[in-house]
């Protein structure tokens, strides 16, 4: 299994956008320089009500399938 780290900062105003569908993936570098875009539908649960913010290790399968998704300490 394979994985990547991010640091993430969503504004509630971003992430209506997100929400509603204007746009559906996050775009950002992990913290290994790596460009990465993800759905945005996998963060729902992590969304509070000053946006999302925070860094998470993402894990996915040797063919790219998301596995799974938690927030760092």
């Amino acid at each position: 299994m394979q994985q990547i780290i991010v640091d993430l900062s969503i504004s509630p105003d971003e992430w209506i956008k997100l929400y509603q569908g204007v746009a559906s993936d996050v775009h950002t570098t992990a913290r290994d320089g790596r460009s990465v875009r993800f759905p945005a539908r996998i963060l729902s649960r992590f969304y509070l009500q000053d946006g999302i913010r925070g860094s998470f290790r993402i894990l996915f399968d040797d063919q790219g399938k998301f596995q799974s998704v938690e927030r760092l300490s």
